[in-house]
């Protein structure tokens, strides 16, 4: 299966990938997903009404010679969610290191074991099938059974 690249792409599965994270505070220090997730989702918010008050200001202080960096920095402001939704595009579509691998297959393995349908384990999971069992996990897994991974 060739998995379709490009900035487009990327994007949406970023978007896809920033829903299906479990954002929960026992995975911080394992993963950069929600520190990620945080600041993006924050920039999304509010690096638009930055980069329209650049422009702004040098417009009402008649600072027209300085527009061209006021515009400048407000499509850098802009950017900064986009790069944050790409990198997290990227990720999702990155195959797991052989450690996580089997991690992914020891908590899905644990979410069959406890009676709940699952699709089958995917060969050469990626980031973005170990979002979709952490979150599972979460939902489905009582304390106890989580306590062995965190």
């Amino acid at each position: 299966m060739s998995e379709k690249v490009g900035l487009i792409h990327s994007l949406r599965d970023g978007q896809r990938y920033m829903d299906v994270w479990p954002m929960r505070k026992e995975l911080n220090l394992l993963f950069p997903e929600q520190r990620i997730i945080k600041a993006t989702r924050f920039g999304i918010k509010v690096m638009p009404a930055v980069a329209t008050i650049g422009v702004l200001m040098q417009m009402v202080f008649s600072q027209y010679g300085a527009m061209t960096q006021s515009i400048v920095i407000a499509l850098f402001a802009i950017s900064l969610p986009l790069q944050g939704i790409w990198w997290l595009g990227n990720r999702a579509n990155t195959l797991l290191p052989p450690s996580l691998a089997v991690w992914y297959r020891e908590i899905h393995q644990r979410i069959i074991e406890s009676g709940c349908a699952l699709e089958p384990a995917k060969p050469s999971p990626r980031y973005k099938e170990l979002a979709k069992i952490l979150s599972r996990a979460f939902r489905q897994l009582d304390k106890a059974s989580l306590e062995r991974w965190f």
